[in-house]
């Protein structure tokens, strides 16, 4: 494998690590078993209150800081959209500490 597949590979791989944590994490909170692709508001899995402890574990776990724009309900909606959220928000501060 070249180096430039590893660096295409790579994000992707971490995305999906990143998903399963967080569906394990979702799992074990409410007892469901949830598709990463699954709404967790609109199924009733997830309300505000819960909303606040996955921004919580999101931070902690990931050492990503959510605020402002990002605490936006569509970034909590799916396990999707939550991964890919600390994905970028990763990318971002590897970004900024490259600068």
């Amino acid at each position: 494998m070249t180096p430039e597949q590893q660096t295409d590979k790579a994000p992707f791989d971490d995305v999906e690590a990143v998903a399963e944590e967080i569906t394990r994490f979702v799992a074990e909170q409410t007892r469901t078993s949830p598709e990463v692709d699954q709404d967790l508001f609109m199924t009733g899995i997830a309300n505000s209150m819960f909303a606040m402890q996955l921004v919580v574990f999101l931070e902690q776990t990931y050492s990503v800081t959510i605020a402002g724009p990002d605490l936006q309900m569509c970034n909590f909606r799916t396990v999707k959209s939550m991964a890919a959220l600390v994905g970028r928000l990763r990318a971002e501060s590897a970004a900024d500490s490259d600068v």
